[in-house]
């Protein structure tokens, strides 16, 4: 049967009715700040069929390395300054910032399927019960093993290792003739880089950054205990230039079969196991992230996840690619264009429900166990004042998590300082921290629990 017009608008009409949006009177440029990985790449890739159904929306990319991402668009928000209509950020800036009125809150359309979302990603992007984000993907954080090399080496892995056991089987498959490190680790210094790692190490030795009375926790025993098997291990075992190795570095080494173990992001599993990509490809094992003295908060939770800053003057268009490229339809896309190994997770129960999913990503399992076990109300054996696992839910977070990320750093050193002389002066610029803030005098701020 011939399409007739009304047909042929079908599609469109649909989107645009999903989107809450009519047709643009006239040109609307979306800037869309982002971070530069695989899945943002793809929908940059995948974005012209957005602009397609949405004539008049032209999308311009701002794509930028992790750390240079969280400073641009930390200042552009907090300025005022309006250069971006679309921003990417994570579970702790959706917590922070939307308490300061510096995000738009959204309400999805009906067709969207909020109760979709995963139960914890969508608590993470909300504030009193409001979204104030989307999220494209989620993720915890997960052990990667090379099967075929612990095989060869007659080591044996249980499904939740023990930081003791991954230090000893890193040990045994170190061989530097062979241009494989026994172990990758972020060294990168940074809140959202070296410190996560360290912030779960810390928790699963039972620490914490603040205690009750947001008196810093650095220069306890867990602390201690944490930063210096972190240190050792990629000192003794990792690759060489470690300190300067973030997700994507660690990714391209393992990827090229130049670590033997990884513990970083369950995100990665969507890319070790592509034969296109990965030399390693069906050699990967996939377990859940080790645990020290307790299981508590060694996982982490994060989102990758789209908003709208306050300065925008662009709502409708910018809420309806967010809409669009957090969507069921979406994902349906890149399973289409790009196969279900390279779909955005950790979002949606759909997503894990559908068995062409879980074959092509058998990291996914892991994965939802992991995301399940991460609880950012009660993260750490001991009580904590704050809301987050690898972060700390006060604005003060991303100046402090830096200062310490980068005085830890300097144990990758060749010739490194004392881990108690490092964590004794990160304590004391910590401390002068809060103390500027009023935490150590006025108590409760900004992201802490009830």
């Amino acid at each position: 049967m011939p399409l007739t017009r009304t047909h042929r608008c079908l599609p469109l009409c649909f989107l645009l009715t999903l989107a809450g949006l009519s047709l643009p009177a006239r040109a609307v440029d979306l800037v869309v700040a982002t971070v530069n990985n695989g899945h943002m790449l793809t929908l940059q890739r995948l974005t012209p069929q957005f602009e397609r159904s949405h004539p008049g929306v032209r999308v311009k990319w701002v794509t930028l390395e992790e750390n240079a991402l969280r400073q641009q668009v930390t200042r552009d928000i907090a300025t005022k300054a309006g250069q971006f209509d679309v921003m990417t950020l994570g579970g702790y800036e959706a917590t922070v910032w939307s308490g300061r009125g510096w995000l738009k809150p959204l309400t999805p359309s009906r067709g969207y399927e909020v109760d979709d979302l995963l139960p914890m990603i969508r608590q993470a992007l909300s504030h009193d019960k409001q979204l104030y984000a989307l999220p494209f993907y989620g993720e915890s954080v997960m052990t990667l093993v090379r099967t075929d090399l612990l095989q060869q080496a007659g080591i044996s892995l249980p499904q939740r290792p023990s930081w003791e056991q991954v230090a000893h089987a890193a040990a045994r498959l170190h061989d530097p003739a062979k241009g494989v490190a026994g172990i990758c680790l972020r060294g990168k210094p940074g809140w959202g880089e070296n410190m996560p790692l360290i912030g779960i190490m810390a928790n699963t030795h039972g620490g914490q950054w603040f205690d009750m009375g947001w008196r810093p926790q650095l220069t306890t025993a867990p602390w201690r205990q944490a930063v210096t098997l972190y240190s050792e291990l990629l000192r003794k075992h990792g690759p060489a230039g470690a300190q300067a190795n973030g997700f994507n570095e660690n990714l391209a080494l393992f990827s090229q079969g130049r670590c033997a173990i990884w513990v970083d992001a369950t995100v990665a599993g969507a890319f070790v196991n592509r034969a296109e990509e990965s030399r390693v490809a069906g050699k990967v094992g996939f377990l859940q992230a080790p645990v020290g003295s307790t299981p508590k908060g060694a996982q982490w939770l994060w989102t990758w996840a789209l908003a709208i800053p306050a300065s925008s003057t662009k709502t409708d268009a910018a809420q309806a690619f967010i809409e669009w490229a957090t969507s069921r339809e979406y994902i349906a896309l890149v399973a289409r264009t790009e196969g279900w190994s390279a779909v955005p997770s950790g979002t949606r129960r759909s997503t894990y429900a559908n068995p062409a999913f879980r074959q092509a990503n058998p990291h996914a399992e892991v994965e939802l166990n992991a995301l399940a076990a991460a609880d950012q109300n009660d993260p750490t054996l001991p009580r904590s004042p704050y809301v987050g696992i690898q972060w700390v839910g006060i604005p003060e977070f991303q100046a402090i998590g830096t200062v310490v990320g980068q005085q830890i750093s300097t144990l990758l050193q060749p010739q490194p300082p004392k881990v108690e002389k490092v964590l004794a002066q990160a304590q004391q610029a910590v401390e002068r921290k809060m103390r500027e803030a009023g935490y150590l005098k006025n108590g409760v701020k900004d992201g802490a629990k009830d």
